[in-house]
């Protein structure tokens, strides 16, 4: 057995260094180390790997060691040189360093733009600013927002904008277990956003285009007229447009709601699902050059070339191209036979990946794709023969099913570590909704085809959205079953990467008979458990308060163990987008469910009393008078637009801590915060700093 491990590392090298790669990008980020010390070790290491080259072969048996460790200090490096020349912050013309407010910027839009509820959005990569009259190039990357009203017909993709208003950096919500939304920009090399009104900016009139990209824009511009004119249904058009190439500005939200709760949400996004089914209908249409000697090599070039113009067709979004990457690295790999491992393959593409954009690393799909892949390879043969079935198409429905199981034991822990729900049903859904989607795909492709044809493609267009509604009426209807969502689920990155040792330690001892593997499988679990215990435990003792950041709206939660109670503006009640973006993360990090009473909360008209803390509330116009006897108030809460004046209050009360929630006007609340610095009073605005957390104990 140790003869097949130093065979199985041998076949896939790669494998063993792409850890390293992956840790020298974390702890780039993690840390920001400069660029000397990365430098050093890198050609340290070249330096000892080239040493070992030339000396005697037994010397380099015996330091071994030596020669693996200059080896992982080297790919260390390179992902953290990588990771740190991808970062827009280091490079010395970004435009922070030389942007002032009310400067002058001049801005290309780098796509289409998209359409909001008030307004239309699109990325923009800024060429310079002006500054007392000059020109200053600089590099960097802005989200730009026009207000429909506002917007000429002029504006594309392309287009140069000037305009003076100040740039705002991207910030988070700041409520607890909110989406990191700065750093997801940040990984895009985005950093400042402006919101543009009529007058606020200029069309200037030349334009930046490259042909390349206006090329990709055109196409999928005649993809969706095409898929506009023959699918019928406006559920049935959005799902349509999202399958086939990822445009999502049409999709219904509650529709895409039903597919995430039912665990096929990855058939909407453009990835290795779509891609997968290329490649397998590519490798069909291709399998007779492969008895030809002479034309042999060519199936390889049809393949790639196939994969990359469906990624093209797609809008070459970064899903889909680390995709085409992927498979791009598995047809050269079964291009040279015996000599190449998939594992090694794979670990090949992730590399070339990450030296593209080492930022992938905490991309959510990469992570999946890579997951169910790696999933699919080791389990797939060990799950299809559970059963053997003598019918070809009961034998091709039990494969898709065994796939589906397949992929779900690696991905299931980033699942829930990610979205923190597990569809129950996920069998159910997929059994119908790979196969049929897989169909849908192939009939779209078919309706671009024949689109000139118009009877052909209204044919084409009429079965087409029969089978979406078909498929979006067996979600649906799956989606209402009871018990079809296990929600709230919260592990940490921790119990996360425990789950997955488990997961192959156990499949290990399965698959190969190694009792090593089952030991290192329990281990796993039994921390799994330990460390998911501990944080029970830490549930039930935790006390807080938590005034959360609502644009416009007041939202606090008083916590007390595993249960909460809600203060707060009743529409957040109702509207689920709005309680599910700002307020369930929370909810969820720490572990908490409703309850219409907790005992050591009182509350009386704009009096709360929680525990041991006096909490007042301010959302009225409100006056008082100065008293010798100051009553005591830990918590100040301000929201809404009351009239009143700090001095005032605190001539009346002893306040220890002023919170201003999401309601308060940004311009009342700088002149509140004034007075609350003259008399010394500690301040926290939740849309400057993000909510306010009170622990109690």
């Amino acid at each position: 057995m140790a003869g097949y491990s130093s065979h199985f590392w041998k076949k896939a090298p790669l494998l063993k260094l792409l850890p390293a790669m992956i840790g020298g990008i974390m702890l780039q980020w993690q840390f920001q180390f400069g660029a000397t010390i990365w430098w050093l070790i890198l050609v340290s290491g070249l330096i000892i790997l080239l040493l070992f080259s030339i000396i005697p072969l037994l010397s380099r048996y015996k330091l071994f060691f030596i020669s693996a460790v200059a080896a992982f200090s080297v790919f260390i490096a390179i992902g953290a040189l990588l990771a740190r020349m991808k970062d827009p912050r280091n490079d010395k013309d970004w435009l922070r360093n030389f942007y002032k407010e009310k400067d002058g910027v001049v801005a290309t839009l780098n796509e289409p733009l998209s359409e909001k509820t008030k307004s239309y959005k699109a990325n923009a990569t800024i060429n310079y600013i002006i500054q007392d009259g000059k020109k200053i190039p600089v590099k960097g990357k802005i989200i730009v927002y026009l207000r429909k009203d506002s917007l000429p017909p002029s504006v594309s993709y392309g287009s140069n904008i000037l305009f003076t208003k100040s740039l705002q950096e991207i910030k988070n919500s700041g409520n607890p277990g909110g989406f990191d939304y700065k750093r997801y920009a940040l990984f895009q090399g985005i950093t400042h956003q402006v919101f543009l009104k009529s007058g606020e900016y200029e069309i200037l009139d030349v334009k930046k285009q490259a042909w390349f990209r206006k090329f990709i824009f055109s196409t999928r511009e005649t993809v969706l007229n095409t898929l506009r004119k023959n699918i019928t249904g406006e559920k049935e058009l959005g799902l349509a447009e999202a399958l086939l190439i990822g445009y999502k500005d049409d999709l219904d939200q509650s529709l895409v709601q039903s597919y995430t709760n039912t665990g096929v949400v990855h058939i909407i996004a453009i990835s290795g699902l779509h891609l997968g089914l290329i490649y397998w209908l590519l490798v069909q249409l291709f399998r007779p050059l492969q008895k030809k000697k002479k034309w042999k090599w060519l199936r390889p070039v049809f393949i790639i070339t196939g994969l990359w113009l469906f990624s093209l067709l797609a809008g070459a979004q970064p899903s889909v191209l680390r995709s085409a990457v992927m498979f791009t690295c598995i047809v050269i790999g079964d291009g040279l036979g015996r000599k190449s491992s998939i594992f090694n393959t794979l670990a090949f593409s992730a590399f070339i990946l990450l030296c593209i954009n080492p930022y992938w690393l905490w991309d959510v799909g990469f992570q999946l794709s890579y997951a169910a892949v790696l999933s699919i390879v080791i389990f797939i043969r060990p799950i299809y023969n559970w059963f053997y079935i003598k019918n070809k198409i009961l034998d091709f429905i039990w494969k898709l099913n065994a796939v589906t199981i397949a992929a779900q034991i690696l991905t299931v822990p980033l699942s829930i570590y990610h979205f923190h729900q597990f569809p129950n049903y996920f069998l159910l859904t997929n059994f119908l909704a790979v196969p049929l989607s897989s169909f849908i795909v192939l009939g779209e492709i078919f309706l671009c085809a024949v689109g000139w044809i118009p009877v052909v493609a209204a044919f084409a267009g009429k079965i087409l959205s029969w089978m979406i509604w078909l498929m979006n009426t067996w979600i649906e209807k799956i989606e209402l079953l009871r018990f079809s969502l296990w929600d709230g689920m919260q592990i940490t990155l921790v119990q996360a990467i425990l789950l997955l040792v488990f997961a192959a330690g156990i499949s290990y001892w399965l698959i190969e008979k190694v009792k090593k593997g089952l030991l290192i499988g329990l281990a796993a679990l039994l921390c799994f458990v330990v460390f998911r215990s501990f944080s029970f435990i830490a549930a039930n003792k935790q006390q807080k308060i938590i005034v959360y950041n609502v644009p416009q709206r007041r939202a606090i939660d008083f916590v007390d163990g595993r249960k909460y109670f809600f203060i707060g503006d009743t529409d957040l009640l109702a509207d689920a987008f709005l309680r599910n973006f700002h307020l369930k993360p929370s909810r969820i990090l720490f572990r908490i469910t409703p309850d219409s009473l907790l005992p050591d909360l009182k509350h009386k008209n704009n009096y709360i009393q929680y525990h041991d803390k006096n909490i007042l509330l301010i959302d009225f116009s409100v006056s008082f008078q100065p008293t010798d006897k100051k009553s005591k108030i830990d918590l100040l809460l301000v929201s809404g637009n009351p009239r009143f004046y700090i001095t005032n209050l605190a001539g009346a009360m002893d306040i220890k801590q002023v919170v201003f929630d999401g309601s308060v006007p940004a311009w009342k609340a700088t002149y509140w915060k004034k007075d609350c610095d003259s008399l010394h009073i500690p301040w926290h605005d939740v849309t400057a700093k993000g909510a306010f957390v009170m622990n109690l104990r």
